[in-house]
């Protein structure tokens, strides 16, 4: 049964995501000689020790395969597991999905494991179910975003996307597909909800998700890319939301909505992106190769709003229009392809103020 999806190519491992923990090791050092203490207060110091390794490694994904989050005996009922769980790796990933084995390996892909559930009544209704460990719930979340276009949560994981046959969610590492011969959303959920509750991952979804804001936000558009954000290899890894200019029609004429009416159905939206560095030298680098990108291919314009501050950059991109950007610490906020300048600037700020 074949349902894998065409995707547009569009291993960055971020530190504050990184999966698991190990405690640091003390770095004074105690001597009974010079720190006299209580057998019973080092026992405590000891054991606290203990409970803080303990509790990483029982977070950590490497001590919880893949396989075992597909469910066996806990399966709903009249359902049957008539193939696997198959365990992929790198190696052999491209023999399950051939083409798009690529994209997966840009988002950190560690392993994965794949079923096959048949209904006992119907041989023709079946559910095919992939779980991926991206390695880090940033990794889940960009390709969990690589795979939606709008927003139809069902609220199963930290996200989750429904289609008339899949349903697709990320929860803590893992990303989830899960794909019905026949249309049922019923089951679908039953199916993720069961997996979703084996995940014991706490990881929360990633920050910057909520510093774009809402007003104007295209549901379900905010996506992660590992690297090339905006097409340009300095940007690097980011975030990207699309926003939709709205034109009302009692403050414009006819002709005027009717235009703005046929430029959005032609895709033309703009757009919010977060690229994310190491630190605040490096983003100031990146912002320099953008200023340099644009006076040779685009235009670099003077007059920039002074709430963005000296270092912002004004012009027009030559691939996607207008353009601000701004850094703010180890960021480089910006908003590109609006048509009103003073648009684009309420909606940067907007973003910079929500940004910590």
């Amino acid at each position: 049964m074949t349902h894998r999806k065409k995707l547009s190519k569009n291993n960055f491992s971020g530190d504050s995501y990184r999966r698991g923990c190990s405690p640091n090791s003390p770095k004074a050092r105690f001597a009974w000689g010079a720190n006299p203490m209580s057998i019973g207060y080092y026992c405590l110091i000891v054991l606290s020790v203990l409970i803080v390794m303990c509790t990483c490694r029982s977070v950590s994904s490497a001590e919880v395969p893949v396989e075992s989050l597909i469910p066996k005996e806990d399966i709903p009922q009249g359902w049957a597991l008539i193939q696997g769980p198959q365990v992929y790796t790198e190696k052999t990933l491209f023999e399950h999905i051939n083409g798009q084995a690529e994209l997966f390996f840009k988002y950190g892909f560690q392993k994965s494991a794949f079923a096959i559930y048949q209904n006992r009544r119907n041989q023709k209704d079946q559910i095919e179910v992939d779980i991926y460990d991206m390695g880090n719930v940033l990794h889940a979340f960009g390709m969990f975003s690589r795979f939606r276009n709008e927003d139809r949560s069902v609220g199963i994981g930290l996200d989750s996307y429904l289609d008339h046959h899949s349903l697709t969610f990320y929860k803590g590492e893992y990303f989830i597909m899960l794909y019905a011969t026949e249309s049922d959303a019923s089951i679908l959920k039953e199916w993720a909800a069961r997996i979703s509750l084996k995940i014991s991952d706490p990881s929360p979804s990633p920050k910057e998700i909520g510093y774009f804001p809402e007003k104007g936000l295209k549901p379900g558009s905010i996506q992660y890319y590992p690297e090339g954000l905006l097409g340009y290899k300095f940007l690097g890894r980011g975030f990207q939301g699309t926003y939709s200019e709205k034109v009302k029609a009692e403050d414009e004429d006819k002709e005027k909505v009717e235009a703005k009416v046929k430029a959005e159905a032609e895709g033309k939206e703009v757009h919010l992106f977060l690229a994310m560095f190491e630190n605040s030298q490096e983003a100031i680098g990146g912002l320099r190769k953008y200023r340099e990108e644009l006076s040779k291919k685009g235009k670099v314009h003077s007059g920039i709003p002074a709430r963005f501050g000296s270092n912002a950059l004004k012009g027009e991109d030559p691939y996607r229009g207008k353009v601000f950007v701004v850094p703010k610490g180890f960021y480089l906020l910006g908003a590109v392809g609006f048509e009103k300048e003073k648009d684009g600037e309420n909606l940067l700020a907007e973003f910079t103020k929500r940004v910590k």
